[in-house]
């Protein structure tokens, strides 16, 4: 897959939620929530400011992050699904170890 962002756009893969809550209930796809949890595939070069200077993003590809349940843009790139979205409408970059907690 070959897709880079323009401006300050980051392409996200989603993380899909654990089916399962901690006493074992298993949550059917229709009761699920939307992700808000993602990894960043690509980011763009950034955004120009007034003097058209450019800001470079705080995200880097790799970074997990957090983001509202109705933001960006849904695409479908090579069968997978994925997720175009502005910086701004990140919420959030997960520490590896938190990362790690809310997957589990």
């Amino acid at each position: 897959m070959k897709l880079r962002p323009l401006q300050d756009r980051v392409l996200i893969r989603l993380i899909e939620q654990v089916s399962k809550t901690p006493g074992g209930i298993i949550i059917p796809d229709t009761a699920k929530e939307k992700p808000v949890e993602g990894e960043v595939l690509a980011i763009g070069p950034g955004a120009r400011d007034e003097r058209g200077a450019l800001c470079p993003l705080d995200v880097k590809v790799g970074d997990r992050v957090l983001f509202g349940k109705w933001s960006g843009t849904e695409v479908k790139i090579d069968g997978e699904e994925l997720m175009i979205m502005k910086e701004t409408d990140i919420l959030g970059i997960l520490a590896q170890g938190a990362a790690k907690k809310l997957a589990a």
